[in-house]
């Protein structure tokens, strides 16, 4: 098998029209969101409207990382000091590390083999928990079936956060991601879909919610020169009881993505082309399971997840070894230890162990893969050949 030598973090490059926003800005030594002119609005104020368009909001806030958007989320919902906060076992550390920073208590849920938050133990452990907040990770882009967890959180009157770091630009049923609950959180950092390094976007149509979080983010009194903001009235109800936790988009990286955002739609189409090569090369292979997406979900493909069930921690290792081997860098999410982004809920010591044997079974057999536009269609089928055969050599069925 001939090995592959491509990049799993390499992105494209940003092209000659970004480069020439940031120049100008730089040049202008303007680099603060609040150093404009008057009546100007600043990249960051412009970067806020047009993503508030794009994603159907009212509101919208730049935030320097979209974890950051996460944990002033819950502050501005409310959130007091050790409160329970529900949320999938199946993510990444930042969530429940929003969770944490902002004051509250990690309650994980179970997932189902889809990847996605088990609705049934959701509802379980809201009924049990009397928790007020759920945080929902959309991870590694897969959506749960909105409108029942929509009912779910009417019927236990939770308040819904959803985090779209992976999601940005997907839909269920044809509503966005992101606009089922009071607010989503949204990620640009540099292996999401808009690469400005670090930056986050948090939106809402609560005009009170909102204001608490522009004040939160570090506005210091400047709250009018926001570009997709509520009114200055609302200000004026919260202002001088919302503390200053600074964390706010700074124009160079608002001139970086406002480019970028204008053609996310085609980078979505990009990486569902790359997505549906690598899910076909996989889906020949009988003990490989790919989850088949639900017909009501719009996702984007920027990362692949599969799964070979049955194989023990050594097994799962040399398979990861063999990949690694011949240029495939893969995840594996039942690892003991965190491996760089990786990590499962036993390596979270902040959040109070809780027992969770199906994310445990599911997680010991799951893998991931970035997908990065920079691959191409005959990248993608090579890549898929690699799995396949070192899934062979395993003795995984085929």
């Amino acid at each position: 098998m001939k090995p592959f030598d491509g990049n799993f973090t390499q992105q494209e490059p940003l092209d000659d029209l970004v480069v020439a926003a940031a120049t100008e800005v730089l040049k202008s030594g303007r680099l603060h969101r609040y150093n404009s002119e008057p009546g100007e609005l600043s990249k960051v104020s412009l970067l806020e409207q047009a993503y508030a368009a794009y994603q159907g909001a009212r509101y919208c806030l730049a935030c320097a990382s979209g974890g950051y958007a996460m944990a002033i989320a819950l502050r501005a919902a409310g959130l007091v000091q050790g409160e329970p906060v529900l949320t999938n076992a199946f993510t990444l550390a930042p969530v429940p590390g929003a969770i944490t920073a902002a004051g509250g208590k990690p309650l994980l849920v179970e997932i189902t083999e889809a990847l996605v938050i088990d609705l049934d133990d959701l509802e379980r452990k809201a009924r049990s928990s009397g928790a007020r907040f759920l945080l929902l990770s959309n991870m590694r882009g897969h959506l749960v079936d909105m409108e029942r967890l929509a009912a779910i959180v009417q019927s236990y009157d939770l308040i819904l956060i959803e985090d779209c770091a992976h999601t940005m630009g997907a839909a269920w049923n044809g509503r966005k991601s992101g606009s089922f609950g009071l607010a989503g959180c949204f990620s640009t950092q540099t292996y999401k879909h808009l690469n400005s390094g670090e930056g986050g976007f948090l939106t809402s149509d609560d005009p009170d919610f909102m204001a608490r979080a522009i004040i939160l983010s570090g506005s210091y009194m400047l709250y009018e020169r926001h570009g997709a903001a509520p009114p200055p009235e609302v200000f004026a109800r919260i202002r001088l009881d919302t503390p200053n936790m600074s964390g706010r988009m700074d124009n160079l990286r608002a001139a970086i993505l406002l480019p970028q955002l204008a053609r996310l739609e085609n980078s979505i189409d990009r990486w569902n082309e790359r997505y549906q090569t690598v899910e076909q090369a996989l889906a020949g292979a009988g003990g490989v399971e790919v989850y088949k997406r639900p017909q009501q979900e719009r996702y984007v493909g920027s990362s692949i997840q599969f799964r070979l069930p049955g194989l023990s921690p050594a097994q799962a290792q040399s398979f990861v070894a063999a990949n690694k081997a011949l240029g495939v860098e893969l995840k594996w999410f039942g690892a003991t230890e965190p491996v760089a982004f990786t990590s499962n809920h036993h390596s979270w010591h902040y959040v109070e162990p809780q027992q969770l044997p199906e994310t445990d079974r599911i997680l010991s057999s799951l893998f991931d893969m970035r997908l990065p536009l920079t691959f191409s269609l005959e990248d993608c089928r090579h890549i898929g050949a690699i799995i396949v055969h070192c899934a062979m050599n395993l003795g995984v069925e085929t």
